[in-house]
């Protein structure tokens, strides 16, 4: 018998620490051959002969002192043996026979799939006639972080088993040699491929149960680790993007939990895996390798619960062998193969509050201090039921007359109510009916439109409508156009032009259809703005079938309506508002200035959306609409010849908005030439929050759009300010700026995992990934106090 051991020469060792790509056996050959030249050079053909014949004849001689059973070999950095469970083989049936792994400290060895980098182990064998050899079956593996990558694989000693079955011809007393050549790749700060051919002799032994070999303790824990397939209740596996959420039922404690991808290239293995556990199931989330393929159809894996059914506290580092534990020792550990097929979908993320207390995260995970936001299974948003998110909506309507965005159009009907309280019109009721009527059926207008998008699988929230320029330049017009009426350029009566709109006619008050005009208006314009108790109704209300989805924002349309309802169903209140005067008509004409005041608003956020040449069109387009406007007025007291000059000017004018709303270039195109942030934020993405969160920081993130009037507030007056950026810095915290000014689908598919529907929304993570959610409407206080918890 001899023990073969295939050299690997310095100067090849020393390549191979940087870079290895070929099998193995190819890399044994290469090295041989290498070492062959280097002696044929040193000895010469005749002498080298001579050499290696000598070498040969040492180690016959070695081999015939050693005894028969296991032949070891001892490569490098890894101690590999052929071992087997039991000291003979019996006719007819099989037997485990183990590949054990030894490894220096600090070094290892990869599993089936490696990971990020790597290779796993091979064993090939030669066997006699009539034997059979299974593959080798694979113990749950370890995760082994290298600096920014993560593997799969062992260290200290493992085994790996492999069922061999000999006929039932075999004659009792023979001896069967069992012999493999075993690859690896041995890995610490560098990677070393290092092989060997192993060799084990087994007696055969009829009619009697054979005793157990050297090592079966260590069979005994490789079995256990061995996963095998499970179902699990009401399983499921969702992808949003690069997310994908593994949720199941609790069955027993669960306090830690990580998943190990069968296959390579499914999911990424340095991300850390966001663990929730609620009485409604338990989620894991993780991050999908990307790109992701197109037949990427199914989740396999194996998932290890509380760190599996048996393990040794050591992980058997350090050279010590791996033992069996006690079943009840090891808790209620377990690992299985899950199959689940892969369906797309939204998966929302929580605030650890709307969790069990305490969710925790794999070890892993934490040891990294590295997260993705703890994500919660479907049940953790059952808190919102739907009569609280009525209420919630009716609260956020309520509260956004007081927005800046509202303001301009309701001062107009106060303004209208003290013109109605002076005729003693005696339907000021039917105008908050009709009001609260435009009101209530824009919200519904703009749930079917936002539902029904959403539905086709458009990524689409709150103020939706505002990222199209189109929208942005027609809403310019409408208030640069309702500025000159109040100033009294051209009075609006039936009849007129195209200036003469639904949305801008007799807002001075005395038709019905001027009061459901002014809600339609007031509810357009709402739109950039989000109110306390608004975020939380409306992601519910996108998550739930439409007629839920249509009666909450028919409830926020209510409570946008209530006050100015509220003033016309009670004449005593208009009591207190001040007698009609001379007032009425400077106020009338001062009110024109918060209109142009929201024109240079809306044409800042129209020049986030297209690029200079188009806002100068847009900027001529409003010029010929004022002219529209000085002519129309000029017909209307007499010169009728100017109705012409009128009408060509607003055709122009349509004309020249629609051609630069359409065909200035893209964001994408400009985003080079933005300016740099000066206060230490940087673009949001997946990729850059994964990375911010696996240095181990912590991170906030703004989720803002130029059209939020409410987002720009908060970072003028809070974010911005020189104690908040203090604190900032701080803590260390890397900011990240998620801007929906245009559709982005990453930016919207993020929303919907918090369960929003708009902006803004500002996240917290912790060092270790735990998540806070903060309020709409931020304070230094509340940002500061936020930050002191991290």
């Amino acid at each position: 018998m001899k023990a073969r051991e295939d050299g690997v020469s310095d100067a090849f060792r020393t390549d191979t620490r940087t870079r290895f790509s070929t099998s193995g056996g190819n890399m044994t050959r290469t090295a041989t051959r290498a070492v062959r030249r280097g002696l044929t050079s040193h000895f010469g053909k005749n002498r080298l002969t001579s050499f290696l014949k000598t070498v040969l004849a040492l180690l016959a001689a070695i081999g015939s002192c050693a005894p028969v059973g296991a032949i070891e070999a001892h490569p490098r950095h890894v101690a590999a043996e052929l071992v087997s469970e039991f000291e003979a083989l019996v006719p007819g049936e099989s037997a485990n026979v183990g590949l054990r792994l030894t490894h220096e400290p600090h070094w290892h060895t990869y599993w089936v799939v490696p990971g990020d980098a790597g290779l796993p182990t091979r064993l090939t064998w030669q066997l006699p006639a009539g034997v059979l050899a299974g593959p080798l079956q694979w113990p749950v593996p370890q995760l082994l972080r290298v600096g920014p990558l993560a593997n799969y694989g062992y260290e200290g000693t493992v085994l790996l088993p492999s069922a061999v079955t000999v006929p039932a011809t075999l004659p009792d007393g023979s001896i069967v040699r069992l012999a493999a050549h075993a690859d690896w790749l041995v890995c610490s700060d560098v990677c070393i491929p290092e092989s060997a051919d192993l060799e084990l002799q087994l007696p055969v032994r009829k009619g009697a149960h054979a005793a157990p070999g050297k090592y079966p303790g260590e069979f005994a824990a490789a079995r256990a680790r061995i996963p095998t397939p499970i179902v699990l209740t009401r399983a499921s596996a969702v992808i949003d993007g690069a997310r994908i959420r593994l949720q199941f039922a609790q069955d027993g404690a669960l306090t830690r939990l990580e998943f190990f991808p069968l296959e390579p290239a499914r999911v990424q293995a340095a991300a850390p895996q966001g663990l929730a556990v609620s009485p409604a199931g338990v989620a894991l989330d993780l991050a999908a390798a990307q790109p992701v393929s197109p037949d990427f159809k199914v989740l396999r894996g194996v998932l290890v619960a509380n760190g599996g059914p048996s393990f040794a506290p050591d992980g058997g580092t350090e050279g010590k062998p791996a033992v069996a534990v006690n079943a009840a020792k090891a808790g209620t550990g377990w690992a299985g193969v899950v199959e689940l097929p892969l369906q797309a979908g939204v998966v929302p993320a929580y605030a650890p509050g709307g969790a069990t207390a305490g969710s925790p995260v794999s070890a892993a995970n934490a040891a990294t201090k590295a997260g993705l936001p703890s994500v919660a299974p479907s049940g953790a948003k059952e808190w919102m039921s739907l009569a609280l998110a009525l209420a919630s909506a009716f609260l956020g309507g309520l509260i956004l007359n007081l927005m800046p965005c509202v303001f301009p159009v309701l001062s107009l009907k106060l303004l209208a109510l003290v013109q109605h309280r002076h005729r003693g019109d005696p339907s000021l009721s039917a105008h908050g009916l009709a009001f609260t009527a435009g009101a209530v059926a824009s919200f519904v207008l703009l749930a079917c439109v936002l539902v029904a998008l959403r539905a086709g699988g458009s990524q689409l929230g709150w103020g939706f409508q505002l990222q199209a320029p189109w929208v942005i330049a027609l809403l310019t017009a409408l208030f640069f156009g309702i500025g000159l009426n109040l100033l009294g350029a051209f009075d609006v009566s039936l009849g007129g032009a195209l200036l003469n709109s639904q949305a801008v006619r007799n807002f001075d008050g005395h038709h019905l259809r001027g009061s459901f005009a002014t809600g339609v208006l007031a509810v357009l314009v709402a739109s950039p703005c989000t109110a306390p108790f608004m975020g939380a109704a409306l992601g519910y209300a996108v998550t739930q079938p439409a007629p839920v989805a249509l009666s909450v924002f028919a409830m926020l349309g209510f409570g946008m309506a209530t006050p100015y309802l509220a003033l016309t169903l009670s004449p005593a209140l208009l009591q207190h508002l001040p007698r009609p005067g001379s007032w009425m008509q400077h106020l009338r004409q001062l009110m024109a200035f918060p209109m142009f005041v929201t024109c240079v608003w809306l044409l800042w956020v129209l020049a986030q959306q297209i690029d200079v040449d188009a806002l100068a069109l847009v900027l001529a387009a409003l010029v010929a609409l004022g002219l529209a406007a000085w002519a129309a007025g000029q017909a209307q007291r007499g010169a009728h010849a100017f109705a012409w000059v009128g009408g060509v000017a607003a055709l122009l004018s349509a004309l020249v908005m629609i051609a630069a709303t359409q065909h200035g270039s893209a964001p994408a195109a400009r985003a080079d030439v933005r300016r740099p942030d000066t206060h230490g934020w940087t673009e949001w993405s997946p990729k850059a929050l994964s990375q911010a969160l696996s240095r181990g920081r912590p991170v906030f993130v703004d989720f803002t759009a130029a059209w939020c009037v409410t987002c720009q507030a908060n970072k003028r007056l809070v974010l911005y300010s020189d104690r908040v950026a203090a604190a900032f810095g701080a803590k260390g915290v890397t900011l990240l700026k998620a801007d929906w000014t245009n559709r982005n689908d990453a930016i919207a598919h993020e929303l919907a995992r918090f369960e929003r529907s708009g902006v803004p929304l500002y996240v917290l993570y912790d060092s270790s990934g735990r998540v806070q959610v903060l309020p709409e409407i931020l304070t230094e206080g509340l940002v500061l106090d936020a930050l002191a918890g991290i």
